[in-house]
């Protein structure tokens, strides 16, 4: 920060301290004060020897069209020291009408610019040579519209015939009275709104009756807040309920193709289940049609020599006793024969 300070040939404290208010005495410019030409001043100027610039004005609600005027000031001239004067609140009630702020608060409020190096309190409303000369004044900056005021054409006519004028640009669609217009316009929704913060009707200047009738309103506006509140969680919960529903909905969908698809799979034309009742049935099919023979390492029966043959059964008990069915057609045949020579015995 010091090094910035000592390679800075015109340190500034606008930046970080307010402008100070003018005093009594005149200016300290430590070199003798000189007249300047323009040329000259533009040129160029020691560093103990600033242009000294001033502008003045009421700059009531300061805005941005005060300041854009206030940096043309600043920027005139390549070492500029700019002083603004502020009128007083009787002056100003006297010759342009009433103020919104007071001259305290529009004295604070330009001290706060950072074009602006010295305030003056209470400026005249028109300047004089011997105000000029007391503040070692070089140059007067203002819009070059003509002012009009205190019985005068051009307060600042004096001043351009001295060659001591300096314009500059007005800023266009923002002025204080643009700004008090709007407040007017617009005055039903300020009231409204200040009786909601809780200010008082007395001390909006507000009738009884109207004093109800913004509350009124208020309330209204509250509903109708809640309201669109309500619609808007609302919306929210059925685009959640209606997406909820889409995600499962699209998860239904694939598990029942994938359902579908282990079914065709499993049961289809050419399924597994298929397959295997085909299998099964071969295999049923295949014992059915030729059972298990008798192990061939089984003893063959034979009738003992010594014993005789057992007598056939009774007539009676033969036609009585179902015959077992036989398990295959060799059995069959055999049962047959067997009959056969049991009718021949009987003969």
């Amino acid at each position: 920060m010091e090094e910035l300070e000592h390679t800075c040939p015109h340190p500034r404290t606008t930046l970080t301290e307010p402008a100070i208010f003018a005093r009594e005495t005149s200016c300290d410019c430590r070199a003798p004060h000189e007249k300047l030409s323009i040329t000259q001043a533009r040129r160029g100027t020691p560093v103990d020897r600033p242009v000294r610039v001033y502008a003045d004005g009421i700059f009531d609600l300061f805005h941005s069209g005060h300041a854009r005027a206030l940096m043309q000031a600043k920027n005139l001239f390549p070492n500029t020291y700019l002083i603004v004067g502020v009128c007083s609140d009787e002056l100003t009630h006297k010759y342009k009408g009433f103020t919104v702020m007071t001259e305290i608060e529009r004295y604070e409020a330009l001290r706060h610019c950072r074009y602006v190096d010295e305030i003056l309190r209470d400026a005249p409303w028109t300047l004089t040579p011997e105000f000029l000369e007391k503040h070692k004044i070089d140059f007067v900056a203002h819009d070059d519209i003509p002012y009009s005021s205190a019985g005068s054409e051009d307060v600042y006519k004096h001043i351009k015939e001295a060659g001591m004028f300096v314009p500059t640009q007005r800023t266009e669609g923002i002025s204080t009275s643009d700004l008090i217009t709007r407040i007017v316009r617009d005055y039903d929704v300020y009231a409204r709104r200040n009786l909601q913060r809780g200010y008082t009707a007395k001390e909006l200047n507000v009738s009884y009756i109207n004093e109800k009738k913004y509350r009124l309103q208020n309330q209204v506006d509250r509903m109708k807040e809640k309201v669109r509140t309500v619609e808007e969680k609302s919306k929210h919960f059925v685009y959640r309920v209606e997406e909820k529903s889409h995600d499962l909905i699209q998860k239904w969908e694939e598990k029942s193709r994938e359902f579908i698809g282990n079914f065709l799979e499993l049961f289809g034309p050419d399924g597994t289940w298929k397959q295997v009742f085909q299998e099964r049935s071969g295999r049923m099919l295949s014992y059915a049609l030729s059972p298990r023979e008798s192990p061939c390492n089984s003893p063959p029966r034979e009738l003992s020599p010594l014993r005789s043959p057992s007598p056939p059964s009774p007539p009676a008990r033969w036609h009585n006793a179902r015959p077992s069915p036989p398990t295959s057609p060799k059995g069959a045949s055999a049962s047959i024969s067997s009959m056969s020579e049991g009718d021949e015995d009987e003969k």
